[in-house]
């Protein structure tokens, strides 16, 4: 994480600069490009951005100049409520495919809290990125009281199988249902995840599989609500999926937004996730947006 404090972020600052309008899979993303300039924005910048016409967005992907040799560039990536995550594979994407559209290149490595990230062109509006190792241990995940199996977590809510707890960079909690229209996740969602279990909050999960290589997905992700896409939670979710015997290491995750491909690669115990990009629109930044919010 950059060393500067996003208390000194003066919201002049980011009236004037460019922010970009992408998605990956449907998941909102804006892109903020702020290398070279030494602050972050603060939470309070990052929810008025959120409630500006035409920004409302997933994840919030900002960009620092790179902390270690070989990285592209440092991402500081921020929910709508102004909470931080520490990983978004989606919008990790649309990062690679702003940067190859300055300078071109087809592998990046960029940093983030937890780590950095080996990103691929896959295709002309495809990218795969390595997620790494899912983190698989209660301490890692985590969960605020030890349990024997993390693949099994019950937490005897909604009529709900037991949840199966991966983290993929950020918390996750998956439950495997016969039918995804049997259950209100918006209202199942934001339960979930303030769920004492959870010390940092949890993206929640239903999945159905389909078949050995195709699940089902709506995801609740903490600080955002229901969205159209999640990379880490299609990761997580088809780590647990292989951990259960329900599906192979590699299958498609279909979520409302579109597909992804996910692999839980044997080699090396990381998991690969390829998915497309799109460009919606790129804007200036005016001061009204930062206005105090009534």
């Amino acid at each position: 994480m950059p060393e500067f404090s996003t208390a000194a972020a003066p919201r002049p600052l980011l009236a004037g600069r460019e922010i970009v309008k992408m998605n990956g899979a449907g998941n909102a993303i804006l892109v903020l490009d702020l290398r070279g300039a030494g602050f972050l924005p603060s939470a309070d910048d990052a929810r008025a951005l959120a409630r500006a016409p035409g920004l409302a967005y997933d994840q919030l992907m900002v960009l620092s100049d790179p902390q270690a040799p070989g990285e592209d560039a440092y991402m500081t990536i921020y929910n709508q409520d102004g909470s931080l995550s520490a990983s978004c594979g989606n919008g990790t994407r649309c990062v690679a495919h702003y940067l190859a559209g300055l300078n071109g290149p087809t592998d990046l490595r960029l940093a983030t809290s937890a780590g950095p990230l080996a990103v691929r062109r896959a295709g002309e509006l495809s990218y795969a990125v390595d997620m790494g190792p899912p983190r698989l241990g209660w301490r890692d995940i985590p969960l605020a009281v030890a349990v024997a199996d993390t693949a099994t977590v019950d937490l005897r809510q909604f009529g709900l199988p037991p949840a199966s707890c991966v983290s993929m960079g950020n918390p996750h909690a998956i439950f495997f249902v016969e039918s995804l229209a049997e259950y209100d996740l918006a209202a199942i969602g934001p339960v979930l995840e303030h769920d004492p279990i959870f010390p940092e909050r949890a993206n929640i999960s239903l999945a159905q599989i389909l078949s050995p290589d195709h699940v089902q997905l709506k995801v609740w992700e903490r600080g955002t609500g229901l969205t159209l896409a999640c990379g880490t939670a299609a990761c997580a979710t088809l780590v647990a999926g292989a951990r259960a015997g329900l599906t192979g290491r590699r299958a498609t995750l279909s979520l409302p937004g579109g597909d992804l491909v996910i692999e839980w690669r044997t080699a090396d115990d990381h998991v690969i996730m390829t998915g497309p990009v799109e460009v919606e629109f790129s804007r200036i930044l005016s001061p009204e947006i930062f206005a105090p919010a009534p």
